[in-house]
């Protein structure tokens, strides 16, 4: 009871109050009176059995009566209060149950401090075998049980009553001081202490409609007020009671923020409208107002405007004010998202101090300013951006060189004529310290936030869509800092017979282990960060405040991230420059060469696995566009080579005029028709909805069995045509299948060597061009007129029309060859014995439902397979070609 706060009613007990001092009186009370029983009157104390009143229309629900029976409680009816006096007795403990919180009966229970209850507890409790709770309030239903609620910003106290009360029959509890045991607060407005905490503990601030519309949902059986899909619908949105304008940004950002304020809860108006609460200015390119802003209008950055999208809930304007660049006034704003530590002042003066030094020292720095050729190359092929000055990556990772920062007394003098070799190997590293700094840009900005724990508002991505997006970015950071580390390290105590190929050869193996994942991936990557982008605002406003810092130089996500697929291209031409400056006596050369060709291996790899990756990629999308296609297509050893699309000219492997699709594999031809009738989508787990499946499975035919592929010649009444010439394994003919190509991008010359080259391959021929045969469309009864003709749709149509009334009038959908053999286990005659009258009487049955359905009996006719219909008119005309 010390959570519980008290609401009594308007007639000397109704009023809002922390009830914590009245919970500990009682539960004081209660136990001075236990322990008083204890000691001296517990022979004396009666057993007081608990005894349930249904009250008027409670006593006429069945299902009430059954749940008080399955949790043993004994109850009695009361149709009105004045029954009660008959009832009460000191040797029962009443709970009354009443359906209407509002009526005049209920109210005089409630004066009488009787303790009652709603049906969707009885039921509750039922459901969980549990027994009744005791509550010092009416308690209606619990979808707000273990929730501590506070209210702020409501000026009417008869709406702030009524959200209590409510609040109260639903099993929840009020403070009126907000805490950290609050667990939602409801607010009015959104300003003042209790929202300004709220949003700084990321405490849920509902409106009040929340609570109204969980009391709508009050007889519902496993309903909790709490969950998510139900909560989010009502949470405050950031831009609720402000009114926007925005300064500095292009029309197409200010077009999308506009968006972005309706979507939030929020309004905008034109610049300088008096009704506006907020000026959004983007501070790097306004250093003045055009007007004189009055003291109700906030004048905020941009980042307050993406940062209280990000966090769910309007930021603290005083943290993100804007103020005139060049004044005695100006302010030091500290972004509430930043990722800077207290110490970030203390690193930006160190960062001060080193700069100082280095301009002190630029006589006798190794790294000078100027840049060779080759590095602006580098720089123009996109894998170098230099942020090894910024405050955050130069004091946590990719520090710069010992050697700039002091002098070290284990490096060698640096030559006063500088080698062409050694200008290379410091572009080298810097060109990795730069990489490094990257990485760990990507990882510190972005994935370390992303997945911490307590994020304000709730997670922004779920778990499976940060790995998505990052893949084995930490692995490859791992690596390029042990190089990183390993050439600073050279370059520091720099010699010429230095070994710098050592260092790649040093780390190849795993290169090859942590780069194939990122950049088979990196398409994915790219789309997962797109398509977030556009469903989850807070993903947006969180890419904004990020991008915006100094570590990103202003880049996208997406442009940091295709460093790692630019990075080894780029060491490669370096190592090969480097290469060219380095003697020929020189032990490095040779070594530099293992090093290039063993990066030439990594990037060969890496393709390769990509190449496996999308084939692998490519089937699934063959398995989720065709409905019922076979499990076993999925095969590591295979590869999709050619997508054909048709139309069949024959009875097999479908009706004349279907439009089939042709899937080359490398081993087998998968064979689907197009679908009539396409219902319903397909959804994964996590929420990401797929097209409905467009094609139906109709055969997966291994390339073996293909025995000959006819090129079809072409005339007047056949234009673009071939067959394939198959023998089934249970079958003893051959099997014609007829098609006309319908697209004019792929040639049916090429697509016909296409296939007889990967049928010669599965057959282990060498002479994949004999098994190509042309023929004439007569000898083989195939033809293409009329294909598209109003006669031919309406023939297939009739077709279509014919089976499904076939369907309809099937009396039972078991296959024909099931029904058979459960005939013959069920019915069929023991050896030795003819059938008796029943079995006969049985198949007589079964022959008659059989005609109607358009069928044959199974007991008289042997069911025809998939090929078998047309094998005899076949055989005279394939003969030669076997």
């Amino acid at each position: 009871m010390a959570e519980n706060s008290v609401l009594t009613s308007t007639t000397g007990r109704t009023s809002l109050a922390d009830s914590s001092i009245f919970d500990c009186k009682v539960t004081e009370m209660s136990k001075e009176n236990l322990l008083i029983g204890s000691t001296s009157y517990v022979e004396e104390m009666p057993q007081i059995e608990t005894r349930v009143i249904l009250v008027q229309e409670a006593g006429k629900q069945e299902e009430l009566i059954k749940a008080l029976k399955d949790i043993k409680v004994g109850f009695v009816k009361m149709e009105s209060v004045e029954e009660f006096e008959g009832l009460d007795s000191p040797e029962f403990e009443n709970v009354f149950v009443v359906t209407d919180f509002q009526d005049s009966v209920f109210n005089d229970l409630y004066k009488a401090d009787c303790r009652v209850i709603g049906p969707p507890v009885v039921l509750n409790c039922s459901q969980k075998g549990e027994p009744l709770p005791f509550s010092c309030r009416p308690l209606y239903c619990t979808s707000m049980m273990n929730l501590v609620l506070c209210f702020t910003g409501f000026r009417k106290k008869e709406e702030l009553v009524r959200l209590v009360t409510l609040v109260h029959h639903m099993g929840g509890v009020i403070r009126k001081d907000f805490n950290s045991k609050v667990t939602h607060l409801v607010a009015n407005c959104t300003q003042g202490e209790k929202f300004r905490v709220a949003v700084s503990l990321g405490t849920p601030i509902m409106k009040p409609e929340w609570i109204y519309k969980a009391w709508e949902r009050r007889n519902e059986q496993d309903f909790c007020a709490a969950v998510d899909d139900f909560r989010n619908e009502f949470k405050v949105p950031p831009f609720q009671d402000c009114i926007l304008s925005f300064l500095g940004f292009s029309d197409e950002e200010k077009t999308n923020m506009e968006e972005m304020t309706e979507m939030q809860g929020g309004k905008y108006l034109p610049l300088g409208d008096e009704r506006c609460t907020h000026l959004v200015v983007e501070e790097n390119i306004i250093k003045d107002l055009p007007f004189e802003p009055s003291k109700k209008l906030y004048v905020v950055k941009q980042e307050w405007f993406w940062g209280s999208i990000q966090m769910d809930a309007r930021a603290g304007e005083t943290m993100y004010l804007y103020e005139k660049a060049n004044t005695p006034e100006l302010k030091k704003s500290v972004s509430m998202l930043s990722l800077n530590t207290p110490n970030s002042n203390r690193k930006r003066r160190r960062l001060k101090e080193t700069l100082a030094q280095l301009s002190r020292e630029t006589d006798v720095s190794p790294f000078p300013p100027r840049k060779r050729p080759s590095a602006e190359h580098s720089l123009s092929i996109g894998s170098l951006l230099d942020i090894s000055n910024t405050p955050e990556s130069s004091i946590n990772y990719g520090d710069t060189p010992k050697s700039c920062t002091k002098s070290s007394k284990n490096s060698t003098p640096v030559p006063s004529k500088q080698s062409a070799r050694w200008q290379v190997a410091k572009e080298l590293y810097q060109t990795e310290s730069n990489y490094v700094n990257i990485l760990a840009t990507i990882i510190q900005l972005f994935q370390i936030p992303l997945e911490e724990e307590g994020q304000r508002g709730g997670p922004i991505l779920a778990p499976e869509e940060i790995k998505t997006i990052f893949g084995s970015i930490p692995d490859i950071f791992d690596v390029h800092t042990k190089i990183k580390d390993d050439l600073e390290d050279l370059i520091v105590n720099w010699d010429e017979s230095k070994s710098i190929g050592d260092i790649f050869l040093k780390y190849s193996k795993d290169l090859v282990k942590t780069y194939p994942p990122f950049v088979n991936f990196f398409e994915m990557s790219k789309e997962t960060i797109i398509k977030c982008e556009k469903q989850k605002p807070r993903f947006h406003a969180f890419l904004k405040i990020n991008q915006a810092k100094p570590e990103c130089g202003r880049q996208s996500l997406v442009e940091l991230l295709i460093r790692p697929v630019q990075r080894l291209p780029s060491v490669a031409l370096l190592l090969n420059d480097l290469k060219k400056h380095t003697a020929d006596e020189n032990p490095d050369k040779s070594t530099l060469e293992k090093a290039i060709g063993s990066l030439k291996e990594v990037m060969t790899h890496i393709n390769e696995d990509k190449r496996k990756t999308e084939a692998q990629k490519q089937i699934f999308d063959v398995v989720y566009e065709v409905d019922g296609c076979p499990a076993n297509l999925l095969s590591s050893h295979r590869s999709l080579v050619q997508r054909v699309e048709t139309i069949s000219l024959g009875e097999h492997p479908c009706d004349r005029g279907e439009q089939v699709t042709l899937f080359l594999f490398n081993d087998c031809l998968e064979i689907a028709r197009k679908r009539h009738k396409v219902i319903g989508t397909f959804r994964s787990p996590h929420g990401q909805t797929r097209p409905p499946a467009s094609l139906k499975h109709i055969h997966l035919m291994p390339l073996s069995q293909i025995k000959k592929v006819l090129d079809i010649r072409e005339t007047e009444d056949c234009h673009n045509a071939f067959a394939l010439l198959v023998r089934p394994p249970t079958e003893q003919a051959n099997v014609l299948l007829s098609f006309q190509m319908t697209s004019d991008e792929l040639p049916k010359e090429n697509w016909l060597k296409m296939l007889c080259r990967h049928v010669a391959n599965t057959i282990c021929k060498a002479d994949a061009e004999n098994l190509i045969y042309t023929a004439d469309p007569e000898s083989f009864e195939v033809n293409t007129k009329d294909m598209d003709s109003t006669l031919s749709r309406a023939s297939r149509a009739i077709k279509k029309t014919s089976k499904k009334v076939t369907r309809a009038f099937s009396f039972s959908k078991t296959p024909k060859r099931a029904l058979r053999r459960a005939l013959m286990t069920s019915h069929g005659s023991v050896e030795g014995r003819s059938p008796s009258s029943n079995d006969k009487h049985v198949m007589s049955r079964l022959s008659s439902t059989s005609s109607l359905a358009g069928i044959p009996s199974p007991s008289l006719v042997s069911l025809p397979s998939f090929f078998e219909r047309r094998s005899h008119t076949l055989s005279r005309s394939t003969t030669h070609l076997i």
